[in-house]
């Protein structure tokens, strides 16, 4: 694991019970993506669902309400620790987007919701590999990401000192990634941020792992 998920590790551990006071209830907002996420349920057709990246588990902890079987992944252990708090109904593990810790094909479906954007740009392949090996043929995965080209760099956030690049992506060059992994992209989205989200745009990509 290189240095760089170190600093992203140590920052999101730093950040973390603010991150779930200020974060954790935002899909209250989110129209699109609860449909979005709705669609990944009806996927996975009662199969496991990965979040992988899943901070203080909002996200799994919806997933379980909708019914699905979920298990969170995040690099943060502290964001591990407050998930299995908050959302004792999802399973929660420790693990780098580069090395899973999840067996071949153990998923029905994934997220990674704003996860791959703190990735090198050289990171974004061999993780969507990770990926595409931890789902089942068929299976579906819904990535989202800050939309742009520049890195954004915080020395502090929300009155703590850390260290982490915010990566903003191109629609076309995550979803070329996507395809060089052996993904088959079907859909894609973009749309502005809301008021109560940070002022960038956003986009959506929904890629299946071939039969």
């Amino acid at each position: 694991m290189g240095t760089g998920h170190g600093r992203v590790r140590g920052s999101y551990d730093v950040v973390a019970e603010e991150y779930l006071g200020r974060i954790g209830g935002e899909l209250a907002h989110k129209v699109v993506d609860r449909a979005l996420l709705g669609a990944v349920v009806e996927e996975a057709a009662g199969g496991v669902v990965a979040d992988l990246g899943c901070g203080p588990g909002h996200v799994a902890g919806w997933l379980t309400g909708q019914g699905a079987r979920v298990v969170g992944i995040d690099l943060s252990p502290r964001m591990v620790e407050l998930a299995a708090r908050e959302h004792p109904r999802a399973e929660f593990r420790t693990g780098d987007l580069l090395a899973l810790p999840a067996a071949d094909g153990e998923f029905a479906a994934a997220v990674a919701l704003y996860s791959v954007i703190h990735l090198e740009p050289d990171e974004l392949l061999p993780a969507f590999a990770e990926m595409l090996r931890v789902l089942r043929p068929g299976g579906l995965l819904l990535v989202s990401f800050h939309l742009g080209e520049e890195v954004r760099h915080l020395a502090e956030w929300w009155g703590h000192d850390v260290d982490v690049d915010f990566h903003f992506l191109r629609t076309d060059a995550v979803a070329a990634r996507l395809t060089e992994a052996g993904f088959a992209v079907e859909a894609r989205l973009e749309r502005d941020g809301l008021p109560e989200e940070a002022d960038t745009r956003r986009g959506y990509l929904l890629a299946r792992r071939p039969q």
